[in-house]
């Protein structure tokens, strides 16, 4: 399983709505990201808009592809896409920047162990 951790800004005076939304993100929205590989995915937001996800997929190329395979998506890409900045028209699921994992400790437990 690989973690994956990404960020995307959401528009400062859009904060509020985008909370909005995820308080009552649309069931077959929720079933479709489970059964397209996002597992244990969480997003964070700062006051600033700084939005960071986390996910953790068996390939993220893959749970991409199958989500972009779904109905809803293409839904719920179009109406969010609007709420962040900087995206140029990719849809927010494409547009993120993956950060670089530099450390985990159950790995470096591990790694004490061998």
């Amino acid at each position: 399983m690989h973690r994956v951790c990404f960020q995307l800004q959401v528009k400062p005076d859009r904060i509020e709505e985008y909370k909005r939304r995820h308080r009552a993100v649309w069931p077959d929205m929720v079933r479709a990201l489970h059964e397209t590989g996002w597992h244990n995915y969480s997003l964070f937001l700062r006051p600033d808009g700084l939005l960071i996800g986390y996910l953790e997929t068996p390939s993220l190329e893959q749970a991409q592809a199958g989500m972009a395979a779904t109905e809803v998506n293409a839904r719920w890409q179009a109406e969010m896409g609007e709420l962040f900045e900087e995206l140029d028209g990719v849809p927010p699921d494409e547009g993120f920047l993956v950060l670089e994992e530099v450390f985990h400790l159950e790995d470096q437990l591990a790694a004490l162990d061998d």
